[in-house]
């Protein structure tokens, strides 16, 4: 459970085939997801709320993510998880990020200042009392700012189904090639109403957790606003589901084609 948390997360928690002119997206911007296994028990829920803030005399939008399990799945593995980027209003490039979760008993809580200009990750394990410093690639992506960047530059125009999208992103100590697929658009059924959605397939590791690498399929609204409707996971054992439950604060308008 804890790895399909924090994928959720990452992923809503998502380059040149991306240029949208206007920002999908602004401060009070915020979202709820309710989470399900194999299509009928509640397992949990995650939240993305959009503010503003200043870090080293910069203007920031500071996102925060939280996710946590609920109903019966908390009983035997209690999740909270708590996810923060700082990244540049104009740039979308992260400054700070922080991961502090509580899985079980597992906990972390880690902080990384980037260096945008020099290309490195100051990582700061608090609990290890652990300090590193990494090299990065050029304009280098957290696991929270990447999904913003994604959506501030998605030019469908120019996206051909099975077109390829592959972001460089840092996350705890490593380097990491994001990568996910297009695979045209589909009318899906919401909790709003009918929406004309964008559907990607997100690569993941297959093991353990996942049946293959393309385990995972992603819809997001096929408008300015670039929402994150639904995520499912065809898991190891059984599957999981994220639903955009709640939202408030878009920039731009929601296009429903029926409404419930």
């Amino acid at each position: 459970m804890k790895k399909i948390l924090i994928l959720i997360i990452t992923i809503f928690t998502l380059n040149s085939a991306f240029s949208q002119i206007e920002s999908a997206f602004d401060t009070g911007e915020w979202f709820r997801f309710e989470m399900s296994y194999s299509g009928w028990m509640k397992a949990g829920e995650a939240t993305l709320t959009v503010n503003e803030s200043i870090y080293k005399n910069k203007p920031v939008y500071h996102v925060v993510g939280k996710g946590w399990t609920t109903g019966a799945v908390s009983w035997f593995f209690e999740v909270k998880d708590r996810y923060e980027s700082y990244f540049d209003k104009k740039l979308n490039v992260p400054y700070k990020f922080i991961r502090d979760i509580d899985e079980g008993g597992h906990t972390k809580n880690i902080e990384i200042e980037f260096d945008q200009n020099n290309n490195k990750a100051h990582v700061n394990n608090i609990k290890h009392n652990r300090k590193k410093t990494f090299d990065t690639q050029p304009n280098i992506q957290d696991m929270v700012s990447t999904f913003y960047y994604l959506r501030n530059n998605l030019d469908i125009d120019n996206l051909k189904i099975n077109d390829e999208v592959q972001v460089n992103m840092f996350f705890d100590e490593e380097n990491y090639g994001f990568k996910l697929r297009y695979l045209g658009t589909e009318v899906i059924k919401t909790n709003f109403g009918k929406v004309n959605t964008l559907k990607f397939r997100p690569y993941v590791m297959a093991g353990r957790v996942f049946k293959e690498e393309e385990s995972l399929t992603l819809w997001v609204s096929n408008d300015k606003n670039r929402i994150p409707l639904r995520i499912k996971a065809d898991l190891a054992v059984g599957s999981l589901r994220a639903d955009l439950d709640a939202f408030k604060g878009l920039k731009h308008p929601f296009k429903i084609i029926v409404e419930n």
